[in-house]
């Protein structure tokens, strides 16, 4: 990086999977939040993951957890499966019996590299909009990182599932309600490929507004930019 001329790009930082890898991405947090609290700077940045572990390293500690809270919720323990280094919802899946965990790590004892997974206490209770999940593709341009400087583009979307959402556990099984990427949702007889099942965020705005007033909206994208900048300041180093 040091022997680029001014008039040279990069399409890709070194070490960018530090941020783009799932298990990096919380670990470097994890770091980050330690390093803030230790400078009596902890009140910056609020918990921004659930709960997480890296598996099949941290199972010992995974398994402890789930059954603290299954024992706090009254037998309830919801947790969500995702490849550390996969993408468009491959993958992934609920569990909210440990047998089924047991299983997984019976499979996957050994597992390294891109097989690894990371285990994250489920967000049980969303903002939903028309009774259906849906998250947001946000684009950020990264200029420099010393300094760090970055730049959030206008034209982000939701993307939403096709299915309704329930915390039922019964329905833990059905990815139509709890993940939101296209190439699952385009599996759906009700998918619309005329807009894909996606807002403009513009739209996700004035919906929000009108719904939750202008305070709270406007609270929640300042939100989502901290959260962006943290991020980053993550992985900075």
């Amino acid at each position: 990086m040091m022997r680029l001329g001014e008039d040279q790009v990069v399409n890709h930082f070194p070490n960018h999977y530090e941020l783009t890898r799932k298990d990096l991405m919380v670990k470097n947090i994890k770091k980050y939040k330690k390093e803030l609290d230790r400078n009596g700077r902890g009140s910056e940045f609020d918990e921004i993951v659930p709960v997480t572990f890296t598996l099949p390293t941290d199972y010992p500690l995974f398994a402890e957890e789930f059954r603290r809270v299954e024992a706090e919720q009254g037998g309830r323990s919801l947790w969500i499966m995702k490849p550390c280094a996969k993408c468009q919802g491959v993958g992934i899946f609920l569990i909210s019996k440990i047998s089924q965990i047991k299983k997984w790590a019976s499979r996957n004892g050994d597992a390294t590299g891109s097989n690894q997974y990371v285990v994250s206490r489920y967000i049980e209770h969303p903002l939903l909009v028309g009774g259906r999940k849906f998250d947001l593709r946000i684009y950020v341009l990264v200029a420099g990182y010393n300094p760090l400087r970055a730049y959030i583009h206008r034209q982000g979307f939701a993307r939403f599932c096709t299915a309704k959402y329930s915390s039922n556990i019964a329905d833990v099984d059905n990815v139509l309600m709890h993940l939101t990427n296209v190439s699952v949702q385009k599996q759906a007889d009700e998918y619309n490929e005329e807009h894909g099942g996606k807002w403009h965020i513009k739209n996700l705005r004035l919906y929000l507004q009108a719904a939750c007033g202008w305070e709270m909206t406007d609270r929640l994208f300042q939100q989502i930019r901290s959260l962006i900048y943290h991020s980053l300041k993550a992985c900075q180093s």
